[in-house]
C-alpha cells in the first residue's frame, strides 16, 4: 500500500518567538524540530508498509530549512520526501495549510492512506488532518491509537477521555495518530548518511498550477490572531512546616484566613 504522513517542522517551544506586527511565529534564528506527533506517525506508516508492502512518502510546507525534517524522515524509513514551498504560502492558517497540501497530494497522485499526528506542538489546533480530509473528499478518522488495515477497510481504536471507540471505515482515508500508538525508531548513522543525499521534490506555485490564490498565504486564511501574550510566571508555592503537625496546621488556617478563602 502507498501511504503518504504529512509532518511538519516546528520551533523548539522552549524557544518560541512571535511577530508583535504580524502575530505569527518567528522561525528564523529558532531552533527547529520535527513535529513529535508527527513522528508516531510516520511510524506507524512504516510499520503498515513492512506488514503490508508498498511505500512511504512524506510531505511537508515550509521554508527551504524543512527539507532537514523530511531527511530525517527518510533516516527512519520513508521512501520519498516532498517539500511544498513558496513565498506566497507564508503566513498560512490552518485552513490554507490545508488547502495547499490537499492540492500538493493531488498532483503526487492517489494514496491509500494519508496519516498525520494529532496535532502541531506550536500551534495545537489539531485542525490540519481533519480539514485535509475535507478538502480530498476522504473519510477521517482522529486519535488512533492503534491502526489495523484490511484492504479495502481500515480499523482504528480511537483514544478518548472515557476509553477507546473502534472505527472502520473505508481507504482511502485521512487518520490521524496519538503518541501511545508507537515509539518512534532512531535513525542509524548509516540511514543518517544515506538520507543526507536522499533528493527532496519541491512543489512551488508554479507546479501547483490548478491553485486558488485567494486560499493562499496571509490574505487566504480567515483566521485572524487579535492578541498574543506569554502567560505570566506563577509565582512561588508557600511551604509550610512547623515543629509540630498541630502547630503546621493552625499556620495553614492562619494563612488561608489572610487571604480571605476561609
Amino acid at each position: 500500500m502507498d501511504i503518504l504522513v504529512c509532518v511538519k517542522q516546528v520551533p523548539d517551544t522552549a524557544e518560541i518567538k512571535i511577530d508583535p506586527v504580524t502575530n505569527t511565529l518567528v522561525r528564523a534564528g529558532v531552533p527547529s524540530i520535527v513535529n513529535p506527533f508527527d513522528k508516531n506517525a510516520l511510524e506507524a506508516a512504516v510499520q503498515l508498509k513492512e506488514a503490508h508492502g508498498g511505500t512511504v512518502t512524506v510531505i511537508t510546507m515550509g521554508p527551504e530549512q524543512a527539507k532537514d525534517a523530511l531527511k530525517e524522515c527518510v533516516s527512519v524509513g520513508a521512501d520519498k520526501a516532498v517539500l511544498v514551498s513558496d513565498r506566497a504560502f507564508g503566513g498560512s492558517d490552518t485552513y490554507a495549510t490545508s488547502y495547499i497540501l490537499s492540492q500538493a497530494i493531488k498532483k503526487l497522485g492517489k494514496f491509500d492512506l494519508i496519516l498525520c499526528g494529532k496535532q502541531a506542538i506550536d500551534g495545537d489546533t489539531a485542525q490540519v488532518g481533519p480539514a485535509l480530509a475535507e478538502h480530498l473528499g476522504l473519510a477521517q478518522l482522529t486519535y488512533a491509537a492503534k491502526i489495523q488495515v484490511d484492504d479495502p477497510k481500515i480499523t482504528i481504536h480511537r483514544e478518548t477521555d472515557e476509553g477507546y471507540e473502534v472505527i472502520e471505515a473505508k481507504l482511502p482515508a485521512v487518520c490521524t495518530v496519538v503518541k501511545s500508538i508507537n515509539e518512534p525508531r532512531f535513525a542509524t548513522i548509516k540511514s543518517k548518511m544515506m538520507a543526507s543525499k536522499a533528493k527532496i521534490e519541491v512543489l512551488t506555485t508554479a507546479e501547483l498550477s490548478d491553485i486558488d490564490a485567494t486560499k493562499i498565504g496571509l490574505k487566504g486564511s480567515p483566521t485572524r490572531v487579535k492578541k498574543t501574550f506569554v502567560p505570566a510566571k506563577r509565582e512561588a508555592g508557600l511551604k509550610i512546616k512547623e515543629a509540630t503537625d498541630r502547630a503546621t496546621a493552625l499556620k495553614l488556617v492562619e494563612k488561608l484566613v489572610e487571604a480571605k478563602l476561609v
